[in-house]
Formats: C-alpha cells, structure tokens, sequence
C-alpha cells in the first residue's frame, strides 16, 4: 500500500477548487491531500505562515512537521528547492495547473516533472 502526503500552495479557501498559489511561500494556505493507493483519502487545510526573515526555510520546516511527503509548487527560489531536498520532501513543477485539484490529479498521473533549478524564481518578490 502506497501512501503519502501532499501539499499545495492554495489561495483562500483552500480545497480541491481553490487555485493553486503560485509561491509556496507567499501562499495564503496549504491544501493537504492524503493519498492512499493512487487514490485521494482525505483533503484538509494547514494555515500559511508569515513570510519573515528566512521565511522560505521556516515554511520548509512547517511542512516537513506536519508530515508532508510531497510538495506540488508553481514557483519558488534555489534556497528552498534545496532545503525540501535535504528534508526529504518531494517537489514536483505544477505552474501550468489552474487549480489545486487539476495538480493533484497531474500528480496522480504522473505527469508532473521533478522540480529543477530551471523552475527556480531568482529572488526578490514574486
């Protein structure tokens, strides 16, 4: 059995329709889908954190507390890239996808590409 745990940078409400927050972290919430066999079991919500000083890296933490295996993002910079991969954490591109449910089912198909320093935003406010 296959299980994991996902997480996308979600605009408010969060859920399923909500759209996908571009920046992972400047997003207004987190969409956590459990996955079991292929298959989403459960979708909740995690609240966003403050992006301060070293935000990206805090959000990196967070994450990785609340279990989060995989993380599905549209844009973020090298430093964080780097600090998912050191915590384990999967990260997969999904940019083109609209909505938090069209990523989650691209993921499922496996049609989402590893996340690469091609994707990275190259700092500043995005």
């Amino acid at each position: 059995m296959s299980t994991f745990l996902l997480a996308v940078p979600s605009v408010n409400p969060g859920g399923l329709e909500a759209g996908m927050g571009m920046h992972f972290g400047r997003c207004d919430l987190y969409t956590l889908v459990d996955v079991e066999d292929n298959a989403v079991k459960a979708v909740r919500t995690l609240p966003g954190i403050p992006h301060e000083e070293g935000g990206c890296l805090a959000a990196v933490r967070y994450l990785a507390g609340h279990g989060v295996t995989t993380l599905l993002a549209g844009g973020m910079g090298m430093r964080p890239l780097a600090g998912f991969q050191r915590a384990g954490i999967e990260v997969l591109f999904a940019g083109a996808r609209a909505t938090v449910g069209e990523a989650v089912n691209a993921c499922l198909q496996g049609e989402l590409p590893p996340f690469s320093a091609d994707f990275t935003c190259r700092g500043g406010h995005h």
